[in-house]
């Protein structure tokens, strides 16, 4: 483990500062860059404590924290459900080419999202009964790929939030998934005291470069942090297929 710090101080300063900027990106980024020098299910562990404190910043740093908690409880709900479902279900799967396949999902998202008609928001009827399906397939896929992302953050971009409260959303999903798979993690002894005191470790980088991404956040005018937003998005589904095909 020694031999990787400075790999690990790179990628979870790199994840930090793409997560400070459009609220998500760490885990996916960060597990990418370690999966380099360590096999996946190590790296997935060592994102846990690191996702769960910025997920915690992100959410407590919003302005509508209860009103969106009763907004996204069955999204919530059916997070845990399909994480913990897929976690028991699908242990030892390759994730290479699901990855990948999310990959290609989401680069067809970010520029479905970037044309001008593509913006429209979800009736509020709807939500509630979208939610925990959108929340189970989330927990699915992530339980494959390790990436909480589609279709949650197009669902979540959906409700009509600004920008802010858009963050603070991503923020309560994701705090939700990072527990959810450090439950499943644990339950079949990959996430151990040694692994959990390597990820404690990892967590000062990541707050530095959310904190750098954060700043950037606020300087920067709603309709640019649209585009960084779609700009991050896309580069992220790029990262996961180039990781497959080299």
């Amino acid at each position: 483990m020694a031999e990787d710090l400075p790999l690990i101080l790179a990628a979870f300063l790199l994840g930090g500062l793409v997560k400070g900027a459009t609220g998500l990106g760490l885990p996916a980024v960060a597990t990418g860059l370690l999966s380099l020098a360590m096999p996946p299910l190590q790296a997935a562990a060592l994102i846990v404590v690191p996702a769960l404190v910025t997920n915690v910043w992100q959410t407590a740093t919003g302005p509508a924290l209860q009103t969106l908690l009763r907004r996204l409880w069955p999204l919530l709900v059916g997070i845990c459900l399909g994480t913990w479902s897929g976690a028991a279900l699908l242990s030892g799967v390759d994730a290479r080419p699901a990855t990948a396949a999310l990959g290609v999902a989401i680069m067809l998202y970010a520029l479905a999202s970037a044309l001008p008609f593509s913006r429209g928001d979800l009736p509020r009827r709807w939500e509630q009964r979208i939610g925990p399906v959108v929340g189970a397939i989330s927990g699915l896929i992530a339980a494959v790929t390790g990436v909480f992302v589609i279709p949650l953050v197009p669902f979540v971009q959906a409700l009509g939030l600004d920008r802010d409260g858009l963050v603070q959303a991503l923020g309560i999903s994701f705090m939700t998934c990072t527990v959810a798979l450090a439950l499943a993690l644990a339950a079949t002894g990959d996430f151990s005291v040694s692994v959990g005191l390597a990820s404690l470790f990892a967590l000062a980088p990541a707050l530095v470069g959310m904190f750098v991404g954060t700043w950037i956040r606020n300087v920067i005018s709603p309709i640019a942090f649209r585009r960084v937003f779609l700009a991050g998005f896309f580069m992220l589904g790029a990262y996961l297929v180039a990781q497959f095909v080299f």
